[in-house]
């Protein structure tokens, strides 16, 4: 509980797929990853979250619990998938990637 109040907890995430953006306007985080349209996330009050590009979303604030609450919420609106990777993943998470279709002949 100190380290959150003195430094803060950060978790960073990584969204991978083609026209998969998001954007950060006033307490709404915006994301568009595939669906017909676009999904606002409210952001919860005492979490700081940033956009320093368009793939990568920040998450900082002093209560652990909200930053991995918020970031797993915001995970499982589009889970990477297995065949290609594309969705929204924790940075430096590996995603076990399978082998299609194509493989069997």
């Amino acid at each position: 509980m100190v380290e959150g109040v003195s430094k803060g907890y950060e978790k960073k995430l990584e969204i991978v797929g083609v026209g998969y953006i998001a954007a950060v306007q006033k307490n709404m985080l915006q994301l568009r990853v595939g669906f017909a349209n676009e999904l606002q996330v409210p952001i919860p009050p005492g979490l700081t979250v940033t956009c320093p590009d368009q793939t990568h979303v920040t998450i900082k604030g002093i209560d652990k619990q909200l930053v991995g609450q918020f970031a797993a919420e915001v995970r499982a609106l589009r889970k990477p998938e297995p065949y290609k990777g594309k969705g929204i993943r924790y940075e430096n998470e590996q995603v076990r990637r399978k082998a299609g279709k194509a493989v069997t002949k």
